[in-house]
């Protein structure tokens, strides 16, 4: 046992001398300018190191992510090669610093340039698939440089979700949060005497100016920026919830609801999630503790409605909710449309118009009427909230067409030829 323990240990030396020899070779090619040389051996280093790189001295990493960086850079892979020199400034621990910075920036200076151009350019041209990435490669770039601005993180992560790139957005947003990151920023500013003009200085130079008695300056003010977080965690748990990732959705809207705890937006995310997963139980307690905390989140009442309309034992209760809907917005043309839909008692219309024609052939017209009564007057008690439906949403051919129906079975005949007409006239459009 003992013999086979030294053998192993000796396997184990021979193997991390092996991983230097390789890694010193890439670094050396790759300050030489040698590419071709560079890649070989970051193959031959990477095939020796395989997926744990935990074993390996920092050291040695930060030299064998420069060499691969760099020589992925100078052959035209700038997305890559940013990420793999980004990955460096991630070595930083209370033992180790990497020393590689100073080097990278002179190299990299003239790509973040021609980068962040090429970002820009996509982006008022509208061309977000190109303009994510771009800003993406300018934040690694910057990163493997020292300099951690999360200002172009924030513009990738929002140029993704508008290039519907789901994935990448939200690998985007959860590393802005994750980070702490608020886009909170402060400016300095003062006013040239010479010049009278306000010009914007950096803190140090802002900080100098002020303290020099009888200076060039004058008239020190400071602008701070607002908070973003919070539109943070709104984002990235929409596209959450609109990439199906509900889970992830509902985790991370808990956690904005926990630090914004009257943010509606949140709420309606984590309940739709727990709608759309199949959770409704969930979905009825988050909506009663949304309405709780915000009694004027009108999208919560119309959701609790909603909830209520499916059990034919909770019909006031779903009118309740639906009633205060409209209380808080009274254009809200959906609750004004399941309201119709319940006093109509829709979901069993096709069973008494069953019954009443049964009841007709047998020739029981007086039994045949009453259902044909019952029907009419629960039409009319429905109709004015049709009608206001309608008000709400005027182009919407169902309420033009159910309103049509409506007339003809209470029996107003001119407002049923006029919705027959604005049927018709919708209908050819």
């Amino acid at each position: 046992m003992k013999k086979i323990m030294l053998s192993l240990a000796m396997v184990s030396v021979t193997f991390a001398f092996a991983q230097k020899k390789e890694i010193n070779a890439a670094f050396k090619a790759i300050e030489a300018g040698d590419v071709a040389a560079a890649k070989t051996q970051v193959s031959a280093a990477e095939a020796l190191i395989g997926a744990n790189t935990s074993s390996v001295d920092p050291a040695l990493l930060e030299k064998l992510y420069y060499a691969k960086g760099i020589a992925l850079l100078k052959s035209g892979n700038i997305g890559e090669g940013a990420s793999t020199l980004a990955k460096i400034n991630g070595l930083k621990t209370s033992k180790f610093t990497p020393t590689l910075a100073g080097k990278i920036g002179g190299t990299i200076s003239p790509i973040v340039q021609a980068s962040n151009k090429a970002a820009m350019d996509a982006y008022n041209a509208k061309n977000y698939t190109v303009a994510g990435p771009k800003f993406r490669e300018v934040y690694d770039l910057l990163r493997a440089a020292g300099q951690d601005n999360k200002q172009y993180l924030y513009y990738s992560a929002i140029t993704y979700a508008l290039a519907e790139d789901k994935a990448n957005a939200i690998n985007a947003y959860n590393d802005l949060i994750n980070s702490g990151y608020t886009g909170v920023e402060t400016k300095y500013f003062a006013k040239n005497k010479k010049s009278g003009a306000v010009e914007e200085l950096d803190k140090t130079s802002w900080d100098l100016m002020k303290k020099t008695a009888n200076g060039d300056y004058t008239d020190f003010k400071t602008e701070t920026s607002k908070s973003i977080e919070e539109e943070l965690y709104e984002t990235n748990a929409s596209l959450m919830l609109d990439a199906g990732k509900y889970d992830d959705a509902i985790a991370l809207a808990a956690k904005g609801l926990q630090k914004f705890p009257k943010n509606i937006k949140l709420g309606e995310v984590q309940g739709l999630a727990y709608y759309k997963s199949g959770k409704t139980d969930q979905f009825l307690a988050s909506l009663k503790a949304q309405v709780e905390k915000n009694p004027q989140d009108k999208v919560s009442w119309y959701n609790l409605g909603v909830l209520a309309s499916k059990d034919p034992s909770k019909t006031e209760e779903a009118l309740r909710y639906f009633t205060k809907t409209v209380e808080l917005d009274p254009n809200y043309g959906p609750a004004y449309q399941n309201m119709t839909y319940l006093l109509m008692d829709l979901d069993n219309d096709s069973k008494y118009i069953d019954q009443y024609n049964a009841l007709r052939k047998a020739q029981k017209s007086a039994e045949a009427n009453k259902i044909m009564e019952a029907r009419r007057a629960r039409f009319a008690k429905a109709l004015p909230y049709a009608e206001k439906w309608y008000a709400a949403e005027p182009n919407n051919i169902d309420a033009v067409s159910l309103l049509k129906g409506l007339y003809q079975t209470t029996r107003n005949e001119a407002k049923f030829q006029e919705f027959k007409a604005k049927e018709a006239a919708m209908q050819k459009k």
